[in-house]
């Protein structure tokens, strides 16, 4: 039997050959070890350490509250999880929105610390201009446009983006500027299908999808909604392929009652000292056991 081919390592080149050729990229958020040994194995593209890990891990209501240290943390655990998938690093809340000079410093953070290779930035043509700087510095940057959770309260909440002629074509502004800053790769949330189409068909660089149809050059998702581990929000985009929360609820469960009934740990997961060392012991410790005869 033949082995199998060995994958070969995702790289932005590697990207825009899919796009010519019409192949789907597939990206995913990942943001614990497991998931990113998991994900690279079967051959996901990229792996997003997205801000939202810190909701799922950390109990963060919202990503404007979560950390630079937080995001570092879990983009050192993918590091050590992944090895052919692009590593990508969703930078947090107020990590790059000061100036070019924080923008650079902190991307390169993630990449000395982090071994990431690609950040991605969320926001709109305003940033265009701290976004370039890291590009410049020479770390590859995908534009997130659409609903940007770090602008939620400016958007007056989780609303679809580009709905009407005006928002769309605002937001095919926000494509441009990120992509004549550099970025390698455009991520559309929660926009209308018909901007994500057009931004496709458009742009020279590959146009990814989170909630924006599927005519995009690729698909993104957040892991947790896979299992519908966030049970506080189901986004209508997101498919749940297993519920995890009634699995998880029914082996606490069964834990618990094992182990108020003392049938867990068994025989089976105990170990026991040998006879005679058992007698030497108790002889020397005058133990004489209440639970069980020596």
């Amino acid at each position: 039997m033949a082995e199998p081919k060995k994958r070969k390592k995702i790289t932005i080149r590697e990207l825009q050959r899919k796009m010519r050729e019409d192949e789907q990229i597939v990206q995913m958020a990942i943001y614990d070890y497991r998931s990113a040994v998991i994900a690279d194995r079967l051959g996901i593209d990229i792996l997003c350490v997205s801000d939202t890990g810190g909701m799922i891990l950390f109990g963060h209501k919202s990503t404007v509250t979560v950390s630079f240290e937080e995001v570092m943390m879990m983009s050192q655990a993918i590091d050590r999880g992944s090895q052919y998938g692009l590593r990508m690093v969703d930078m947090p809340y107020w990590s790059f929105h000061v100036s070019p000079e924080q923008a650079v410093e902190n991307a390169g953070k993630f990449v000395s610390q982090a071994s990431a290779e690609v950040m991605k930035c969320e926001g709109n043509q305003h940033h265009a201009k701290n976004i370039e700087a890291i590009v410049k510095a020479g770390i590859p940057v995908q534009g997130h446009i659409g609903i940007t959770p770090m602008r939620i309260p400016q958007l007056g909440g989780f609303f679809a983006q580009g709905k009407t002629a005006n928002q769309a074509a605002a937001l095919v502004d926000d494509a441009w500027a990120m992509v004549d800053a550099g970025c390698f790769s455009i991520m559309c949330e929660v926009t209308s299908e018909e901007v994500c189409q057009y931004l496709a068909e458009t742009l020279p660089v590959p146009v990814i999808s989170l909630g924006a149809g599927n005519k995009a050059h690729g698909v993104h998702i957040i892991t947790s909604d896979l299992f519908n581990l966030y049970e506080e929000h189901v986004p209508r985009h997101s498919k749940i392929y297993t519920d995890l929360i009634p699995i998880m609820e029914d082996v606490f469960t069964k834990y618990s009652d094992d182990v108020k009934s003392r049938t867990y740990p068994g025989p089976e997961h105990t170990v026991y000292m040998p006879d005679d060392e058992l007698k030497q012991f108790a002889k020397e410790m005058k133990w004489e056991s209440k639970l069980k005869p020596l």
